[in-house]
């Protein structure tokens, strides 16, 4: 037996999920949402610019989940970012309240068996692993109460440090206007700056730096001419450009 993966019995239940979240994800098509175009999040209108994260473990969700809860946000009109499970809520002081209905996430991984370890050991082969899908009910902060706080909070404060110093620095240089927040990265023409959005907002803290820097390529765009000539500007209709 040499090296491979085998998958888990449950083949029914596995494809009723796929089902489930294909579905879901459709009908967010269907409804012109489509928050996954871009390199950083974007919820309901309710709820602040964040990533979903486990209001027990401040962990962030990530691949698919992160699809399932931003969903869940806009449909409900949750107003933050933060789930947990119900023996989470009831570890933290809290409780669900009755008559809510969660969210199922996902957890996929694999293990070896002991017995396939053995096997494996020998026959001389590599040890075979069984993958498996777990699914997990979750509820939103909302839908709690008794909660503390900090577990309750509607977004966790970015970590400092996030900006690559020699990145932060070239951005100074351009002389730029240059304003981080809201949840569109954008140069504006007439009012002669670049927004984006904050960096602990995207996935990956390289795309925020990508998008800085495509914004402040249009914002040199101008430049070229006297930056206060009002040259350009008066002969460019204003626009506002997504991060691609």
């Amino acid at each position: 037996m040499s090296k491979h993966t085998t998958r888990v019995g449950a083949g029914s239940d596995r494809a009723s999920l796929y089902t489930e979240i294909t579905d879901k994800i459709i009908a967010e098509l269907e409804a012109g949402r489509i928050p996954w175009v871009q390199p950083w999040g974007t919820a309901a209108i309710k709820a602040p610019l964040a990533v979903p994260r486990n209001a027990a473990t401040q962990r962030r969700y990530s691949g698919i989940n992160v699809l399932i809860l931003w969903g869940a946000v806009i449909e409900h009109g949750f107003s933050g970012q933060s789930w947990l499970t119900f023996r989470q809520a009831l570890g933290l002081g809290g409780h669900v309240r009755k008559g809510e209905r969660g969210t199922s996430v996902v957890y996929a991984d694999r293990f070896t068996p002991e017995d396939e370890r053995r096997r494996a050991a020998e026959a001389g082969d590599e040890p075979g692993a069984i993958r498996f899908l777990k699914r997990f009910t979750v509820f939103n902060a909302d839908q709690c109460v008794g909660l503390p706080e900090t577990a309750a909070a509607s977004v966790v404060p970015p970590p400092s440090g996030l900006i690559e110093p020699r990145a932060e620095a070239l951005i100074a240089a351009t002389g730029a206007d240059f304003r981080i927040g809201g949840a569109r990265a954008y140069y504006n023409t007439t009012g002669d700056f670049v927004r984006v959005p904050p960096p602990g907002a995207y996935f990956e803290t390289i795309n925020w730096h990508r998008t800085a820097f495509h914004e402040l390529g249009h914002n040199a765009e101008p430049g070229v001419m006297p930056r206060r000539s009002g040259f350009a500007r008066k002969t460019r209709p204003d626009r506002r450009r997504h991060a691609a």
